[in-house]
């Protein structure tokens, strides 16, 4: 019989469980991860932001992901409009940090995390998913079932839930709320995308605003063979029908897309896909024995790839915290967890709000962007939601409707 008490036991080996669970073994702890799934398997969210990479080096993983030859170098983001094309170097930003990450395939990004994890000495089970948590006794018990049909109760001092869209104590605690944000679905898809074109820049995510509707938005992700991930975001009314008829549509009705994807392969081993609801929130991000990291907690929406980024940035404060809590040191989760993390996920969420109410397309579409405006927005658009010292993640909302004022409304060209 496999071993049945830990320190910690997290739930998820996704990139926050991956990051959490080598820090806190990193101090010495003896962690569990337990992972309903096999990997590598796919989980949408292939555009990491700069940010990323500072968590990934104290884990220990940022060799491994720079060895990996399919991820593509990324230094910014692009947006494409009508006739209009503006880009975002996130190496010119406000935030000290790196200015450059990687677009990954997520199976391979994820399973490469907790395959570093795993080397360096954290436990982990695949196939095993949680059933049951019972945080009334002195030690959190988990319920186990591993789809070999083996059940058993694992122990632990804490638990970090790092389920993802699985949310796994949400379910089961009754954590879950429904998310300020209205509902959007995502249509998406892999294809060889064949480009040849100098217009587009491999190094950069493209964002592109439909011509006609304003708030439907399509992703072009390039990765470092030829692949380039692809979707269409926007409520389910306007999106309505089946995946590939509507993604082919609304990406062809987009001048500049129309243009660089005239030799797209769009048939391949990877299918049309489909998701819709994932704006998700929750009654609280901790309770007694356990935390809840990224996904888990809250998810936005896809539009400045944040989720992995939130997901990272929470698992360093969990983990930072939790290594005091079990060397005996006082630890308030409100203060020194959830009130740090939402300072960035609400900075976020200025910018979603102001994309979809189009404040922040305004501002970033806009001629003649001043070169410090253009720093400290980069800085966001990088990851560095966290950095106060940045006027527009300390003062976000007044910043974006100040700048939106100013530049008033912006029409398609």
């Amino acid at each position: 019989m496999s071993a049945s008490q830990f320190d910690v036991a997290v739930i998820g080996a996704g990139p926050s469980g991956a990051v959490a669970s080598a820090l806190l073994n990193k101090r010495g702890f003896k962690v569990c991860v337990l992972e309903k799934q096999h990997f590598p398997r796919f989980v949408i969210g292939e555009s990491l932001l700069p940010h990323c990479m500072e968590m990934l080096e104290e884990a220990g993983f940022a060799d491994a992901v720079r060895a990996e030859p399919s991820f593509q170098f990324k230094n910014g983001a692009a947006f494409s409009w009508g006739s209009r094309y503006t880009e975002f170097d996130f190496t010119e930003k406000f935030s000290d940090g790196p200015g450059t990450v990687y677009q990954v395939r997520r199976g391979i990004f994820d399973k490469i995390l907790i395959d570093e994890a795993a080397k360096q000495g954290v436990e982990v089970r695949f196939g095993h998913g949680v059933t049951a948590f019972d945080n009334s006794g002195d030690l959190a018990r988990l319920s186990v079932e591993a789809d070999t049909g083996e059940s058993y109760e694992l122990t632990a001092k804490f638990v970090l839930d790092a389920s993802g869209y699985g949310r796994v104590l949400p379910r089961l605690l009754d954590l879950e709320t429904p998310s300020h944000l209205p509902p959007r679905q995502a249509h998406f898809t892999h294809i060889d995308d064949n480009i040849t074109n100098p217009k587009f820049d491999r190094s950069k995510i493209l964002i592109t605003t439909h011509p006609q509707h304003r708030d439907v938005w399509i992703w072009l992700i390039p990765f470092g063979d030829n692949r380039c991930s692809i979707g269409v975001v926007g409520t389910p009314d306007v999106l309505a029908g089946e995946s590939e008829t509507v993604l082919k549509k609304f990406v062809y009705e987009c001048p500049m897309l129309k243009e660089i994807l005239d030799k797209a392969v769009w048939e391949n081993d990877f299918p049309f896909r489909s998701i819709q609801g994932y704006s998700a929130n929750v009654k609280s991000l901790h309770g007694k024995h356990f935390a809840l990291l990224g996904n888990a907690a809250e998810f936005l929406d896809p539009v400045f790839s944040s989720g992995v980024t939130i997901a990272l940035h929470s698992a360093k404060l969990a983990a930072d915290l939790l290594a005091k809590q079990l060397e005996g040191g006082a630890a308030d989760w409100d203060a020194e967890f959830a009130k740090p993390l939402m300072i960035g996920v609400n900075a976020f969420r200025t910018y979603v709000d102001g994309w979809y109410d189009f404040r922040f397309q305004n501002a970033i579409y806009a001629p003649n962007r001043s070169p410090e405006i253009s720093r400290m927005i980069s800085s966001i658009l990088a990851g560095y939601a966290w950095d106060t010292e940045n006027p527009f993640v300390a003062k976000s909302e007044q910043r974006l409707s100040a700048l939106a004022a100013l530049v008033g409304d912006v029409k398609v060209e």
